[in-house]
């Protein structure tokens, strides 16, 4: 099933697998989304793909883009560089003043949304790792595959937006924010 839902400059375009049964409203995932592209300076009007899988196809993907085997929980493939978005802790590179000028060197048709990138989500992950306690930020967290959910798509986005967490002050950036985005 896909499906595009609007939230003010950003359209989320929601691909729901194949026996993929989320246990959250599709709505509250892009709103989600749509925080974290807001918190992150992303430029806009803007789209963001967010598809809702499984263990297996992540497990792929995991395969084929990162050459790491076995499955994840979320993946992300930003179309924009880091350098595109504001500056902030939690980027590799901490260089440029703010978005570059090269997004609008490149003039969309009418009508049309730059493309921040896609997210993928292992709901059955999510799900399994709500409930056993092994969400959150933390890997500790026992909550409702919701919230985890909504973590998840908070995470991927701040992914497509040139945020990462490989050393620990951008992981202690990243996850400030995301602890702010989902108190909302």
């Amino acid at each position: 099933m896909s499906r595009s839902l609007y939230l003010g400059p950003w359209r989320v375009d929601l691909t729901i697998r194949e026996g993929v049964e989320p246990p959250a409203p599709s709505a509250v995932l892009a709103r989600a989304m749509g925080r974290a592209a807001d918190a992150a300076g992303a430029p806009s009007p803007a789209s963001i793909g967010l598809i809702l899988s499984n263990d297996a196809e992540l497990a792929v993907l995991n395969a084929t883009h990162l050459g790491k085997r076995g499955s994840t929980d979320v993946l992300s493939f930003p179309l924009l560089p880091a350098e595109s978005f504001p500056a902030h802790a939690g980027a590799k590179t901490l260089a440029g003043p703010g978005p570059s000028t090269g997004l609008a060197a490149f003039p969309l048709p009418p009508g049309r949304r730059l493309h921040l990138g896609d997210v993928v989500i292992s709901v059955e992950r999510a799900i399994e790792q709500a409930v056993q306690g092994r969400g959150g930020q933390t890997g500790d967290i026992r909550w409702a595959p919701l919230d985890e959910l909504r973590l998840l798509a908070t995470h991927g986005t701040l992914h497509l937006c040139g945020w990462d967490h490989a050393e620990p002050a951008e992981e202690a950036a990243m996850r400030a924010l995301e602890a702010t985005l989902l108190a909302r």
